[in-house]
């Protein structure tokens, strides 16, 4: 009788989770800004070079974004990895690893960029939303494939007479350089336009792709593609700001998992490697078993 009448009491908060996304969605918009205000790289067409470019910031920002004040760390990552000269590579993987300790997939849920790209698109009506697939689950591990080839192992090995790697990832497949970067810098830039090529054009089906993708899937990119999230995905179970379940109140309505976008069970496992803890199976539970925080 107490599960029940708890049922009952919480149905007030059957769209509090909406509400939170609404939150969400203006706290990603405020942290955007605030990491891509170089405004004036937006009137010159030159991207920013000054010192706070040495400081990688916690998503996927092109570092060529006109407006980018830090740099990508999956970039940043590619251009030092096969090069022992460079402290810098040093820096960027304790930093990675520093944010995924602290809190995990957080970052794709509340700070990255094209995290609240995919977001805005996939409200976009579309007659036919795609919730999940034949092959969704096993599709999700080809991010772990691309972090492992074009991330670490090309630019590792692949290098040039002066032992430098190149970002393979950037250059082939990222479309959120292309978005962020390679469009506003040739639509400023005259002496660009006669330079582009193939790898331009592949860059931009790519990102059309993922564009009318997104309307129809909600976050394809995180589901699939995005490294940066592979690497956070793996420190969801221990980081130290995590989810937790009280068993005790659960009363197994399934709320929880019908409102996750990433398709995941809360229940089975509320810090599931593609949990972006974005806190709607938390605000959606009528009971309040699921919580959240630092503490153990």
């Amino acid at each position: 009788m107490d599960r029940i009448k708890r049922f009952i009491n919480g149905s007030t908060k059957k769209n509090k989770y909406k509400v939170r996304d609404r939150f969400r969605h203006l706290f990603q918009s405020v942290w955007f800004l605030i990491t891509n205000s170089y405004f004036e790289g937006f009137k010159t067409g030159k991207i920013y070079g000054g010192n706070l470019k040495q400081v990688c910031v916690p998503g996927m920002n092109c570092y060529s974004c006109p407006g980018a004040k830090g740099a990508c760390p999956i970039g940043s990552l590619q251009a030092v990895i096969g090069n022992s000269n460079y402290k810098f590579s040093y820096y960027v993987v304790g930093f990675i690893f520093l944010i995924g300790a602290l809190i995990g997939r957080f970052v794709c849920g509340w700070l990255c960029p094209f995290g609240l790209v995919q977001d805005l698109l996939h409200k976009i009506p579309f007659f036919k939303k795609v919730e999940t697939f034949k092959f969704d689950k096993h599709l999700r591990k080809l991010k772990y494939v691309i972090l492992l080839v074009f991330v670490i192992i090309l630019p590792l090995f692949l290098v040039d007479i002066l032992g430098q790697g190149s970002p393979y990832f950037c250059k082939l497949i990222c479309p959120v350089g292309m978005l962020e970067g390679g469009i506003p810098l040739v639509l400023m830039n005259k002496s660009m336009r006669g330079a582009i090529g193939f790898l331009y054009y592949w860059k931009g089906v790519i990102l059309v792709l993922t564009i009318l993708l997104s309307i129809m899937v909600y976050r394809p990119f995180c589901k699939y593609v995005c490294p940066l999230g592979a690497l956070y995905s793996v420190f969801n179970p221990i980081s130290v700001f995590r989810y937790r379940l009280d068993k005790d109140k659960c009363i197994s309505c399934g709320r929880c998992k019908k409102v996750c976008q990433m398709n995941i069970d809360p229940v089975e496992n509320c810090n599931h490697l593609e949990c972006i803890r974005c806190g709607r199976c938390k605000n959606a539970c009528p009971v309040d078993a699921i919580s959240c925080g630092i503490k153990n």
